[in-house]
């Protein structure tokens, strides 16, 4: 194999602890792991690493991982106040992960973000290693659209100057969309240079994320939702995702389809949804509100008919994958998103697996559900298509899994 025996060092600002890093980071190295590649893993774990029985999961992990030739090794991750805590944690991981380059015979670094790759210039800088930038989003457009910082402020204009430094040192970069590189392409630092580039979405374990019949008639019986037309948003609320605008489509939905009932699947903030539905007079007998641990968030999508998302539309968004679209395309459900996302208009107009909304308006929630019911009226063939646009389009095995090796191997045969 190409990548037998080649040592990377991944560092990841998100901790092994957390969802996405269960969900978006490990998967991939146990895969590649498989192939030949001998991981050190530097992550920055969040509080819930230190407290109570964290240290014993922490030590639980890093067991299996090294039963599965991936070296784990975590610093605590800082958040406030927010410059000096991250500038903090650079030079932490910097100072550590110079050990461990050292010690295991690093060759490359994968850095996933900003704050990992700029620890990964640090050693390409004295130790004369290959870096792969995986781009997981804007950070300085992100704080700006976010409302955080002002364009042209101080930390805009720091961010963006090492965003610079780190583009140019980068022997790789990884986007999650195929609309944002024609445009991030001329930026300083990659402009006239010759780059590896691939694009990688957020993918998905198609063997935990799959339509499930019987656990579709099991939780519609455990939900008491019969016949109903079931349409579910699940995630975390605020922040990027339009929970007012969700919360309007649903009201709008309820009153015009007598069969609709809505499932909000959502960690925490209960409440808050509670006090939306209420504010839009919906009968409470006709949405549901529940958090679900991560194991049991397939079956839930499978008991539901259609799958909803509002994100807000920027330009940092351009650069974004939403892992709920092809979360829900795997469990058979069509998607209702609003345009400007990433690549997801695509995945609307030419995959037709679901609704574009537009605009947050009566007559685009009209002519949306209208779509959708027509899309609806073949169940099983849409099932079919949507499922098979997943396994094409976000199959962590064919789609992540097979690029991101090709990008190892690229990268790793490109002359210093």
């Amino acid at each position: 194999m190409a990548l037998e025996g080649r040592r990377v060092l991944f560092i990841s600002y998100n901790g092994m602890l957390d969802p996405l890093g269960q969900s978006q980071v490990l998967p991939y190295l146990r895969e590649l792991s498989r192939m030949g590649v001998q991981f050190t893993l530097l992550s920055f774990e969040r509080s819930q690493a230190f407290l109570a029985d964290g240290p014993a999961r922490c030590e639980e992990l890093q067991r299996q991982l090294a039963s599965e030739n991936i070296d784990w090794h975590w610093l605590r991750y800082h958040q406030k106040p927010s410059l000096p805590a991250t500038v903090f944690d650079v030079m932490a991981g910097i100072r550590y992960a110079r050990q461990l380059v050292k010690r295991n015979g690093i060759e490359m670094v994968h850095a996933r973000g900003h704050i990992p790759a700029t620890i990964g210039r640090a050693l390409k800088k004295k130790f004369r290693l290959k870096l792969i930038f995986d781009v997981r989003g804007l950070m300085a457009d992100e704080y700006v659209d976010a409302e955080h910082w002002r364009r042209g402020g101080m930390l805009y204009r720091l961010t963006k100057s090492m965003e610079r430094r780190l583009f140019a040192a980068s022997d790789g970069v990884v986007t999650l969309t195929e609309r944002i590189w024609p445009l991030i392409r001329n930026w300083d630092g990659l402009e006239g240079r010759e780059v590896i580039h691939e694009v990688i979405p957020c993918c998905v374990d198609l063997k935990r994320f799959k339509f499930a019949p019987d656990d579709r008639v099991s939780r519609r019986l455990e939900l008491g939702l019969k016949d109903s037309f079931v349409v579910v948003y699940s995630g975390s609320i605020d922040g990027w995702y339009l929970t007012e605008e969700m919360a309007d489509f649903f009201a709008w939905l309820i009153r015009n389809l007598p069969e609709a009932h809505c499932l909000w699947l959502t960690p925490s903030r209960h409440d808050r949804i509670h006090s939306l539905m209420k504010e839009r007079e919906v009968d409470p007998a006709r949405y549901t509100v529940l958090a679900a641990a991560s194991k049991d968030v397939p079956s839930y999508l499978s008991a539901s008919d259609a799958g909803l998302a509002f994100i807000k539309s920027c330009f940092s968004k351009l650069a974004s994958s939403p892992t709920k679209n092809g979360e829900y395309l795997a469990c058979g459900l069509p998607i209702i998103i609003n345009s400007g996302i990433g690549d997801s208009d695509d995945l609307i107009t030419q995959e037709k697996t679901g609704v574009l909304i537009k605009e947050f308006t009566v007559e685009e929630y009209e002519r949306g559900t209208t779509q959708l019911l027509s899309l609806m009226s073949d169940v099983a063939g849409t099932r079919r298509h949507v499922c098979g646009v997943a396994e094409r389009l976000f199959d962590l095995n064919r789609v992540g899994l097979t690029r991101y090796a090709g990008l190892y191997e690229a990268v790793l045969a490109k002359p210093n």
